[in-house]
């Protein structure tokens, strides 16, 4: 079992930058590649980021390619997702998630842990 506890999300005025924090706990992080979804309100889940356990490869949405930025620390046992320029459109909640294949899917079928999920909101 991996317990999956993401943080950083908050308010934020449009064109300002937030960083997201998932901590993971229960296996060895290493073992998962990760990856960050959203959902906003009315709408279904949606692929945002992911990255190899290595942390050598990592995939994008396009609508957030060259704004968002995937990363991981195994040391610390944790993945971010470093936003900028955000847009009204961004916001949502986002979950990070974690598949035990170790590699950088853009399917959520393919992740077998998940977090509780942290709520962005971009002003205009």
């Amino acid at each position: 079992q991996v317990l999956l506890v993401e943080s950083g999300g908050r308010l934020v005025q449009a064109g300002g930058s937030l960083r997201l924090s998932c901590a993971a706990s229960g296996r060895t992080f290493s073992n998962y590649g990760m990856g960050w979804f959203r959902q906003a309100p009315g709408k279904e889940r949606e692929f945002v980021a992911a990255i190899r356990w290595s942390g050598t490869y990592t995939l994008y949405e396009d609508s957030v390619k060259g704004r968002f930025t995937i990363s991981r620390d195994n040391a610390k046992n944790t993945v971010y997702l470093q936003m900028n320029s955000l847009k009204p459109e961004d916001t949502a909640i986002y979950y990070c998630a974690g598949n035990s294949n170790r590699g950088a899917s853009r399917g959520a079928y393919d992740y077998d842990y998940w977090g509780q999920g942290t709520q962005v909101t971009v002003s205009s």
